[in-house]
């Protein structure tokens, strides 16, 4: 799903909002949640899932062309951990395998 299509989803769910409010609104959260894990914040939506920045420790590693040594800098990566609703709700749709 892509922005376009939560925001038309959500719009066609609750026809008092506007699809212009709708993408307001869309961009508005997900700026806040840019924002707060940018300041190095956690981020937790009970029943889906938390957002956290995780580190990864600097490294060495190679250049594919010349094969020489590199080193790699440290590094802060946005990791998503999925609630227990949210991992319940998608094994429960898994496809039977014949």
């Amino acid at each position: 799903m892509t922005r376009s299509d939560l925001v038309t989803l959500l719009a066609d769910r609750f026809p008092q909002l506007t699809q212009r409010d709708t993408e307001f609104a869309v961009k508005t959260i997900l700026d806040a949640m840019s924002d707060a894990l940018a300041r190095g914040h956690r981020i937790e939506i009970r029943g889906f899932g938390s957002f956290s920045i995780s580190r990864r420790p600097p490294r060495m590693g190679r250049n594919p062309r010349s094969g020489e040594q590199v080193q790699i800098p440290e590094k802060l990566a946005p990791h998503f951990k999925p609630g227990k609703a949210l991992r319940e709700s998608v094994d429960a749709n898994l496809p039977v395998k014949d």
